[in-house]
């Protein structure tokens, strides 16, 4: 969307919102969007209108609505009441609920119903766009080289350990991922995990998702073990694997999404420091001792 649609506006193109009494609160943590939570007489929603310079990310809002469909569909995400295509505006059921904590994250009964939460998401069904986070770094590097925004020199080493990450990696069928998993798009209602914020989703592997819910919480090996087994009802070698190698192209996604954002946000926020330091743990965990056993077992 070209510039910022002032929301009172936006709330009025919503059908049947016009001239009704509402009243509305941004809500914070958003940097692709502006999110506010208005509510109709008892009846409360999220509006997501999109911020200036989402489309550097090549967040695709049509893929995003349609996302968002299929994760109501499997009871993961919110109800979405309504889509404005030609501002990108997402209006959904708010959820009541509360935030899952740090520590929460953490807790085994917590971990088994993230588990149970991806699994429904990745086959709740198809959408036309895919993700891979190796053509995603690949595309940010040249929207940085386009705009003239300085790429950090571990890119070129980090886009090395990328390749023969790739080329380890089994062929597999790809499946429907959110591919942005952070603590903030998770709500617990009292029985289920939701998830929020689709606007990176697509088909590609699933153990990117895991591998990004890992690593963006931090989860022990001992946790991560845990989380496969309430995914897949085991935790194999091969898959252990693959969530570990999906761990460091999940670092180099953000890393290079960081540098996207010294051009595309208006934050007062320091990306570049954010972008070294994903750089730095990807750098690390490719240096581990064991890095050569995961790609052998990925590929095995």
């Amino acid at each position: 969307m070209d510039g910022e649609l002032e929301h009172e506006a936006v709330f009025d193109r919503i059908p049947g919102w016009a001239g009704r009494p509402r009243s509305a609160h941004p809500l914070s943590g958003g940097i692709t969007n502006r999110n506010y939570r208005v509510a109709l007489g008892a009846e409360i929603f999220v509006v997501r209108i999109p911020a200036k310079g989402a489309g550097w990310h090549g967040i695709d809002r049509r893929n995003e609505y349609e996302a968002s469909l299929l994760a109501a569909s499997c009871g993961v995400g919110p109800e979405v009441v309504t889509f404005l295509e030609r501002e990108g505006v997402l209006v959904t059921r708010f959820i009541h609920g509360r935030p899952v904590s740090d520590a929460d994250v953490h807790l085994p009964g917590t971990l088994g119903r993230v588990a149970k939460a991806l699994l429904a998401i990745h086959h709740a069904g198809v959408l036309a766009d895919a993700f891979s986070p190796f053509r995603v770094v690949e595309r940010y590097a040249t929207v940085a080289r386009e705009h003239r925004v300085a790429i950090p020199e571990e890119f070129e080493q980090a886009a090395a350990i990328a390749k023969t990450i790739e080329q380890a990696l089994p062929i597999s069928a790809p499946l429907l991922c959110h591919n942005d998993l952070l603590n903030a798009n998770f709500i617990d209602d009292g029985d289920r995990i939701r998830i929020v914020d689709w606007e990176y989703a697509g088909m590609g592997d699933p153990y990117f998702d895991l591998g990004n819910f890992a690593v963006n919480h931090g989860l022990a090996e001992e946790e991560q073990n845990f989380l496969l087994e309430a995914y897949a009802g085991e935790a194999l070698e091969p898959q252990r694997a693959r969530l570990q190698l999906m761990r460091v192209m999940s670092d180099f996604r953000e890393a290079m999404w960081a540098v996207v954002q010294q051009v595309a946000s208006e934050l007062d926020f320091d990306f570049r420091g954010y972008s070294r330091r994903h750089f730095e743990r990807l750098l690390a965990a490719a240096g581990d001792s064991r890095f050569r056993t995961w790609l052998e077992a990925a590929a095995a």
